[in-house]
């Protein structure tokens, strides 16, 4: 009975070792939630499409420890009453078995009014709702790198809360790279 009861102790202990090593090894992907936190990409505006403006601008993605998650552009202001705008990124996150990060965010894109007065449209129409899932790996702890996206995209009349109404979009498999914005009192203590 006591040699029984060692090797059931003994493959309890390597159990426990392996899915702590799994879970904090460099493969654990998002399974070990380091990875929650604030990241950055900066991506150049062309403002008016025609190259005449160029601003550097940065997409803030923030991953919460709850589950949800918040993504602004900077560039959703510029020229809004001639270009249109966007409304914040909301959605949620959760991690696949595979250790990779899913996020799905909503936002709502406004174009201008046809009615003007003066040069400038003078108001903004809802014009979509977008719902995207996105598919990160967790390059490291510093780094989240975006491998797929996909969009579904629902008119006004739609039910932007409906996972399968609207139009679903082609899969997007174009490598993004967000950095992990970091605490710094570097500036503080600079001369």
């Amino acid at each position: 009975m006591l040699k029984l009861r060692n090797v059931i102790l003994s493959l309890l202990v390597l159990g426990f070792t392996v899915m702590s090593a799994f879970a904090d090894g460099d493969n654990a992907g998002c399974r070990n939630g380091k990875f929650v936190g604030s990241y950055t990409r900066t991506v150049p505006n062309n403002v008016y499409g025609d190259g005449s403006v160029i601003h550097q601008t940065i997409f803030q993605l923030n991953l919460h420890g709850d589950g949800t998650a918040f993504q602004y552009w900077t560039g959703f202001p510029d020229a809004l009453l001639t270009t249109g705008t966007n409304s914040p990124y909301m959605g949620s996150w959760k991690c696949r078995q595979d250790g990779q990060l899913v996020v799905t965010l909503i936002t709502a894109v406004f174009q201008p009014t046809t009615v003007t007065h003066g040069p400038a449209p003078v108001d903004l129409l809802l014009d979509i709702h977008a719902r995207t899932t996105y598919l990160f790996t967790v390059t490291d702890e510093d780094t989240l790198t975006r491998t797929e996206a996909r969009s579904r995209i629902y008119t006004p009349a739609d039910d932007p809360s409906d996972p399968t109404a609207g139009t679903l979009n082609d899969i997007n498999h174009a490598s993004v790279v967000y950095k992990r914005l970091k605490a710094s009192d570097a500036d503080l203590l600079a001369p």
